[in-house]
């Protein structure tokens, strides 16, 4: 290979790659509230796992791509393994699509929907719009990419030495399937790859090869890109929990078991038809042929999107029903481990390029933000009144953490605004910022709560029965204030929302309330002035809590 050709086949193969991305960015785009839906539907139903991971890997154009979703997805607790083994098996056959778009002859018209595509783009007011015109860009940017690889490659189908090792792919089908694997993994992308190998055969590099079947060549070259992107998601998963892991050594195990019985089958075929294998017929078959220097040939470039189609499909029919048992496996092999560290926010980064995914799950980290405050408020509650300093304890424990889920959310949610938002989810973000700041106060409040139960106990402080009774009201009021408040953040729900404010303006109420009868009783020496002082500072900090719920609950109103 000359270096003219290297230069041209490294560009050709740029533009292939860049096309796909343009393409995948603008259908992600325009796609994304439709695939956070669909992730929202999805269910145990393997079938519609398999639906679902077939479309998102469509949108996408990338089965590595979608893979590397999935164990941020399940890294993030946004789906469980056998969920995720079923997204798995649909990607696979997602990924075949860019293959059969590259199989239409549209070369000679991609400058036509370069053209489109920069017109749109640059032109339209919507911002939707541009976005198509990025997907037509890329879409024609990729073909141009293609025919520049296939015509960089033209000579090699007249070289020997390179017609020669093709053979060799043919006659030691291990030989290509690791230089399969071995080029995606380098790729990152077996879509790119896939896109070479049809470069290749336009080329008319296979044309020529005689006496060896040009599929015998291409099947074990596509049995290892299969492999060979699972690299993808094996680096991604480097930093996860267990269960992440679990979902990127799945997507291997796949794609080995594909490749073992599809190599098993085609040799003892192969042995008992003496090298005329039918089914290299019936793709020859349903592929068609084309016209080149008018002459018609076997289409080469189709077969390979056909194959490339009908082994995913297959592989995937033949595995669904050993999903169970393979995940069974496979949580044998990785079993899981207690992570301290999976306490705190369980957000993979990696969800970031789909910003309306993001926002969902970041909302499920703030909830459970908001359910840790919660908890403090309820059990700081019952150690001021059970006078438990255990509980004390493990309020100030679960303080520290809170503070550490305000700082990771704020982290993920700086670097989320800095991504491309539409307008809804960027006044989403800013919400989710403003309510992690509220939700951090509430823990704030309940620590100090916990702090004033402690020192109860310390100095023997005790309250009047009349006291006790109608701290309790308060308490109560106030518990069920601030858990309304975080359910309206985990729904969205407005009707929650305006809840809230009402009870704000009964703890107002009963804050003053208590606030007379105690200096009443002050007044009256029923209570002394050191007990006065603790349960002022209770009711000030039970008032702050319906404060901060009441801010969340304009976030949502707004």
């Amino acid at each position: 290979m000359t270096l003219e050709m290297t230069i041209g086949l490294i560009g050709g193969l740029g533009l292939f790659i860049y096309g796909m991305n343009l393409m995948s960015d603008g259908l992600k785009s325009v796609a994304g509230d439709r695939m956070k839906r669909l992730l929202e539907i999805l269910t145990n139903n393997r079938i519609m796992a398999i639906f679902v991971g077939t479309v998102v890997t469509m949108i996408v154009q990338s089965s590595s791509t979608t893979t590397v979703m999935i164990v941020g997805f399940v890294n993030a607790g946004l789906m469980n393994l056998m969920q995720a083994a079923g997204v798995i098996l649909g990607a696979n056959i997602g990924t075949t699509i860019t293959a059969q778009l590259i199989a239409f002859d549209i070369a000679g018209i991609a400058p036509l929907f370069i053209g489109i595509g920069v017109l749109v783009s640059l032109f339209a007011k919507k911002k939707k719009s541009r976005q198509i015109g990025g997907i037509i860009l890329g879409f024609g940017i990729l073909f141009v990419g293609i025919n520049t690889m296939s015509d960089v490659m033209r000579p090699l189908r007249d070289n020997q030495g390179f017609i020669d090792i093709l053979i060799s792919f043919g006659q030691n089908p291990l030989l290509g399937l690791l230089a399969g694997a071995g080029i995606t993994a380098i790729i990152q992308s077996s879509s790119a790859t896939v896109g070479l190998l049809q470069a290749v055969a336009i080329s008319g590099a296979f044309d020529g090869i005689a006496g060896t079947s040009p599929l015998a060549i291409i099947i074990p070259i596509i049995l290892g890109m299969n492999i060979g992107t699972c690299a993808t998601a094996l680096l991604s998963c480097i930093g996860t929990n267990v269960t992440a892991k679990k979902a990127a050594i799945i997507h291997l195990f796949v794609n080995i078991m594909g490749s073992i019985w599809v190599m098993i089958l085609l040799g003892v075929i192969n042995s008992v038809t003496n090298g005329n294998n039918p089914f290299f017929e019936f793709l020859a078959t349903i592929s068609g042929n084309r016209i080149i220097d008018g002459q018609s040939i076997p289409d080469i470039n189709r077969q390979i999107a056909n194959f490339h189609t009908i082994f995913n499909t297959t592989n995937m029919l033949i595995l669904l029903p050993f999903m169970t048992p393979i995940v069974r496996f496979i949580d044998r092999l990785l079993p899981d481990q207690i992570n301290p560290e999976e306490l705190r926010v369980q957000f993979d980064g990696r969800i970031m390029e789909n910003p309306s995914i993001a926002i969902g799950q970041l909302v499920k980290e703030v909830v459970r933000m908001g359910s840790l405050a919660n908890k403090n408020l309820t059990q700081s509650v019952e150690a001021l009144l059970n006078k438990d300093e255990v509980l004390c304890e493990k309020v100030r424990n679960r303080e520290k953490l809170v503070n550490e889920f305000e700082k990771d959310i704020t982290e993920y949610l700086v670097l989320l605004s800095n991504k491309s938002l539409s307008e809804k989810e960027h006044n989403r973000v800013l919400n989710l910022y403003n309510c992690i700041h509220n939700i951090e106060r509430i823990s704030d409040h309940a620590d100090n709560l916990a702090e004033l139960a402690q020192y109860r106990i310390d100095n023997k402080v005790s309250f009047s029965h009349t006291a006790v009774d109608e701290l309790k009201i308060m308490m109560s009021t106030v518990i069920e204030t601030s858990q309304n408040a975080i359910k309206a953040i985990e729904t969205y729900d407005r009707s929650m929302a305006v809840k809230v404010l009402k009870k704000e303006e009964e703890i107002n109420t009963m804050e003053e309330q208590l606030r007379t009868g105690h200096i009443d009783r002050l007044n009256k020496q029923i209570c002394k002035p050191a007990t006065g002082v603790i349960f002022l500072d209770i009711i000030g900090n039970l008032e702050r809590v319906g404060d901060h719920a009441t801010n969340i609950a304009e976030l949502i109103l707004d």
